[in-house]
């Protein structure tokens, strides 16, 4: 990541409000960068260490769109789409999974994330499209399906590898560790997340680009119908790409103007990044007062006596 002037300022404020009594807090971090790593504007620390969690979903992708495997096996974007999710488990979404397996004749008995309690199959496991494009990856490259989540294994030295070469860094510089799904996951600085999410918005890249209309053009594939990933992509009619991560990571990429913004809840609150979001969405522009308010009317207003507000600004290099 390339510095500018500087790279941290006052970091934003949730506040969960009670019939307009603060009842809780959260600190957010946002950055704003462009695709050769320059920090545009920032809330917090650009610096701050987060792990990237499902937010690399799209780029973990990257060893499906450069391997040849959509085209051998006849995957579509819908398949892509749910490579890149974190589903609710749908009817629909799940055959989707499937269909991925299926296509790269795979038993679906190869996924190896967990079963949701109450379920059945792992195949409803929000990761396990996830699992199904690392293996479609194996499928086509003849490595081995039983080990596909070792750190070692080639299908993750290739993520990997595609990672670093977006952000123009070693690989071996990068810190793993285990996601909640058994996939390595890796720990960047808060800008370099910001920083994908610009190469994916920008359309200089061919895989990247593909994986981008997978996902502006399926947006229920990637989350599912009452989830912000999806309600964002929609509203924005593929201006936006979104997805949201684990412990209060959100990240949106602007199209054609390559620039990523990367969220983080430092105490991983889900509500939190999501009226964040909103409000720093707001704040650049990026979304009309009218997108603003039907998303605030989901995802900032709680109920009838509690609401989400948020203080602070993006300062801008």
């Amino acid at each position: 990541m390339t510095r500018g002037k500087r790279t941290h300022a006052a970091a934003l404020e949730v506040r969960l409000l009670r019939e307009g009594i603060v009842e809780s807090t959260h600190q957010v971090q946002a950055v704003v960068c462009d695709d050769r790593g320059r920090v545009l504007s920032v809330a917090g620390n650009a610096e701050t260490a987060v792990f990237a969690r499902s937010t690399l979903k799209p780029f973990q992708a990257l060893a499906v769109t450069t391997t040849g495997t959509l085209e051998r096996f006849g995957l579509t974007d819908r398949d892509l789409a749910i490579i890149c999710s974190s589903h609710q488990g749908t009817l629909e979404q799940v055959r989707q999974v499937f269909n991925v397996l299926w296509r790269c004749d795979i038993d679906p008995a190869a996924l190896q994330c967990p079963i949701p309690e109450g379920k059945q199959s792992s195949l409803q496991y929000n990761c396990s499209g996830k699992h199904a494009g690392m293996l479609a990856v194996c499928q086509q490259c003849n490595w081995p399906l039983d080990t596909y989540l070792q750190r070692h294994h080639p299908v993750q030295r290739l993520i990997l590898t595609k990672v670093a070469e977006v952000l123009r860094m070693p690989g071996e510089e990068f810190i793993g560790a285990h996601d909640d799904c058994g996939a390595p996951t890796y720990l960047l600085q808060l800008g370099q997340v910001g920083t994908l999410y610009a190469h994916l918005a920008s359309g200089s890249n061919l895989d990247m680009e593909r994986i981008l209309r997978a996902m502006t053009h399926h947006p229920l594939m990637v989350a599912g119908e009452q989830e912000f990933d999806t309600a964002l992509m929609r509203l924005t009619q593929g201006e936006l790409v979104s997805k949201a991560g684990a412990e209060g990571m959100q990240c949106i990429g602007r199209m054609g103007e390559g620039m990523g913004l990367a969220i983080k809840v430092m105490d991983g609150s889900k509500r939190a990044k999501y009226a964040a979001a909103i409000h720093l969405l707001k704040q650049m522009g990026w979304i009309s007062p009218a997108i603003a308010e039907t998303l605030s009317e989901s995802y900032a207003t709680l109920s009838e006596f509690k609401r989400l507000d948020v203080s602070g600004e993006l300062s801008i290099f």
